[in-house]
């Protein structure tokens, strides 16, 4: 097995395999900010296979979001049946709720992609990979220059990374996902209107 191989074993079972370190690096974690800049990343294999190089350009942010139910705000007037329900879907992941932290605290580097570090009972933990579009070293990587391109501008808040992509439905194609392209809100605008 290569040495990346041996790292992808060890993160089966995090909690097993690294023990005490685990839990120290928990405590650690959770002392820090909730976006924090990191020099290299946690788990080696998982950032390179999502396009991650050390090189100028490229940035990593580890990012700690709270678990847990969400609470719609409590409206007094009105006696209607939506009022009475407290609980609020998110119909976001905790991945891309991370994503979109991490490129509102640096908002001149775009979100390449996202992978999940750690979790205990209050919080998740992702390391999330962001780009220097304008830096010449980017503009000059044939694997990496794309996302230079505008209309790849903002792409974490419009759902086009891959937990984006995922979160959205568009991991499938073909019988049953008719309506999700281009958008769920695009195909409704289609409908046809009823002649009268």
């Amino acid at each position: 097995m290569g040495f990346y191989k041996y790292i992808k074993e060890l993160w089966k079972r995090p909690k097993d395999s690294l023990g005490e370190i685990w839990k120290e690096r928990l405590v650690q974690w959770r002392k820090e900010p909730s976006v924090i800049r990191i020099k290299r990343p946690t788990r080696l294999d998982r950032a390179r296979s999502l396009g991650y190089k050390p090189k100028q350009g490229i940035v990593l942010v580890r990012v700690r979001v709270r678990r847990g139910g969400k609470k719609r705000p409590r409206i007094a007037k009105g006696r209607r049946s939506k009022h009475y329900h407290q609980r609020l879907t998110l119909r976001k992941s905790y991945q891309r709720i991370c994503e979109e932290r991490a490129n509102r605290k640096f908002p001149n580097l775009e979100v390449l992609n996202s992978y999940y570090v750690a979790d205990d009972g209050l919080y998740y933990w992702y390391e999330v990979i962001l780009v220097d579009k304008n830096h010449p070293v980017i503009r000059s990587d044939k694997n990496l220059n794309w996302i230079a391109e505008k209309q790849h501008k903002g792409r974490v808040f419009r759902g086009l990374t891959s937990a984006g992509k995922k979160n959205r439905g568009l991991r499938k194609k073909g019988k049953g996902t008719e309506k999700l392209r281009p958008s769920k809100h695009a195909k409704y605008k289609k409908k046809p209107k009823k002649q009268k």
